[in-house]
């Protein structure tokens, strides 16, 4: 019963014999070699558009060095309030970017709301010497309580961006999770939305160790050589990056792997609602699950053998809890057995 988080499952074994399959031989290290470029090229026939791919360790690096490729002096960001980029990245976009700052933009269900973003954006474009300007708008899909933008409210944002003349940033680490929900193609949920940059996922869903800075306009990344580099993000045998690739795209592998945690997620808020002593705190749409409880039914659930964590309740976010409750996040995987969620359904009963 592990639903602290989908970076506790371990690789798929079609990852993990791709990493094996490749692990002999020579091949041009730093980026350059035979296998990067054949998955640069998967990439670009994805997406149905030319990319510039850069393959990095982390969904922080990909995050902070999106912010610095396209960082102005005195630049300021945008993104919502509880957004990764904003919380969870240790102080990495403001040291990778130079000082870049990331303003909150409220909205509810975990999404920036569009009115609010653009009365926001308005003071920093052009901005002031003192104020700063701003530099780009960054979503996260899916989003930190796993709601999904819909891509007209993509386009909304977007919009916003191109009166401004911003480029739009995803954080895609549930990047697949969120693509199977909508049921559309990548391109659908990405450039024909007006998304420029894209961190994009794979370790959430399946890889060891696999994340990927996806530019739709290349020359936005006429920096990434320094900037990788500077950071400590180059690796030298990129080609175990791009092994993990080549087998989390074959026959639309990391689609299945998403449709499987979704299923999952299902599933388990089905036992959430069932439950004499939770809820849901919001509908489930990709592979996480939130839900309100007494303190007292988390910490004897925990000693029952089940994993997951507290969640903090934010002002906005609809939920009422009662005296003792508490909201916790349960989160499925590609690794995730019917058995782990029959096991909690029946604590939870």
């Amino acid at each position: 019963m592990f639903f602290a988080s989908d970076n506790w499952a371990g690789a798929h074994p079609q990852i993990a014999d791709a990493l094996k399959a490749h692990a002999g031989g020579f091949d041009v290290a730093y980026g350059a070699g035979e296998l990067d470029h054949r998955v640069e090229a998967r990439f670009a026939e994805i997406f149905d558009h030319e990319v510039s791919v850069w393959f990095l360790p982390t969904g922080t690096a990909c995050n902070s060095l999106a912010l610095a490729a396209v960082n102005r002096v005195g630049g300021v960001a945008f993104a919502h309030p509880e957004a990764h980029i904003r919380e969870d990245e240790g102080g990495a976009p403001e040291f990778l970017a130079s000082g870049v700052r990331v303003r909150p933009v409220p909205g509810n269900n975990g999404k920036i709301d569009p009115a609010t973003l653009h009365a926001t954006i308005k003071p920093f474009s052009p901005g002031t010497v003192n104020r700063g300007r701003a530099l780009g708008v960054s979503i996260t899909q899916a989003s930190e309580i796993g709601t999904i933008y819909s891509p007209g409210e993509i386009d909304a944002i977007s919009g916003i961006c191109r009166e401004f003349d911003l480029p739009l940033h995803m954080d895609g680490a549930r990047f697949a999770n969120a693509l199977v929900t909508l049921g559309c193609a990548p391109a659908d949920m990405t450039w024909k939305r007006g998304v420029d940059i894209l961190s994009f996922g794979g370790t959430k869903n399946g890889c060891w160790c696999a994340e990927a800075l996806v530019f739709f306009q290349p020359e936005m990344a006429r920096d990434m050589p320094q900037l990788r580099k500077r950071s400590g993000h180059l690796f030298s045998k990129s080609r175990f990056v791009a092994a993990q690739f080549l087998a989390y795209f074959d026959n639309d592998l990391w689609l299945d792997l998403a449709r499987h945690a979704n299923a999952m997620a299902t599933r388990l808020a089905a036992a959430v609602e069932a439950g004499s002593k939770t809820r849901l705190a919001w509908q489930v749409e990709a592979n996480e699950v939130f839900a309100v409880m007494p303190e007292a039914e988390f910490d004897r659930l925990t000693e029952a053998g089940a994993r997951f964590h507290p969640w903090p309740k934010t002002a906005g976010d609809g939920v009422t809890l009662a005296e003792g409750e508490i909201i916790v996040r349960l989160v499925t995987s590609f690794a995730t057995e019917t058995s782990d969620i029959d096991r909690f359904a029946d604590l939870l009963s």
